[in-house]
């Protein structure tokens, strides 16, 4: 079993096995001195298993080392986001230590913007890897490829937001508004899938320029 697991992982390309690493590594330090340990498996769990199982995912499957890149950026943006539950990621502390000022106070924010910004990315990011997907598997064109890319990016930001919603009903409150992160706000899920959206659509037109 040892041998076949090594002998999977030495046929994953050498960027594409780094970039896992590193991954795995960025989990480690995120969760030293974990601020909300209680959430920590909840956030980082799916990432873990994704990592335990992309050697064979790779293998059976595999991506150009652009795609993985994008997939693992994702990740990694998540990843830092995790540690500190989405919510209060301290993005203005760090703003003030480096430039004395802070970004919610620039563009007029009244609530911690980060779960913004990683749903922008899911769809921004992960529109390649599913074009390519679609191309390699599918058999689509490419433009066909683009287009069920970004649908596809908005059924997954849609299940994920039913998720919330059932975990919201299953789970305990504090937990459950913990792990949303609405931070009080009504139309969160809609702006969400929005964010996701709109990076799609800014990487379906990148693409679309580039070929």
């Amino acid at each position: 079993m040892i041998t076949g697991a090594v002998a999977v992982w030495k046929a994953v390309p050498v960027a594409q096995r780094r970039m896992i690493l590193a991954l795995a590594f960025a989990i480690v330090f995120a969760n030293i001195a974990q601020p909300y340990p209680d959430l920590a498996p909840l956030q980082h769990g799916p990432t873990i298993a994704l990592i335990l199982a992309a050697p064979w995912l790779l293998r059976r499957w595999p991506l150009s080392t652009p795609a993985v890149a994008c997939i693992w950026l994702f990740l990694l943006i998540h990843t830092l986001g995790a540690r500190w539950i989405y919510s209060y990621v301290p993005y203005d502390d760090w703003a003030r230590a480096v430039s004395g000022l802070d970004i919610s106070s620039l563009l007029g924010a009244t609530r911690n913007g980060y779960d913004r910004l990683v749903h922008f990315g899911f769809g921004a990011l992960l529109t390649l890897p599913l074009s390519e997907i679609a191309q390699r598997r599918g058999g689509l064109r490419p433009t066909w490829a683009l287009a069920f890319a970004f649908a596809a990016i908005g059924l997954g930001s849609a299940l994920y937001e039913i998720f919330e919603w059932l975990l919201t009903i299953l789970a305990a409150g504090e937990t459950a508004d913990y792990y949303n992160g609405q931070q009080g706000d009504v139309w969160d899920a809609q702006k969400d899938m929005a964010a996701a959206q709109f990076g799609s659509a800014i990487a379906c037109i990148a693409l679309l320029r580039r070929r």
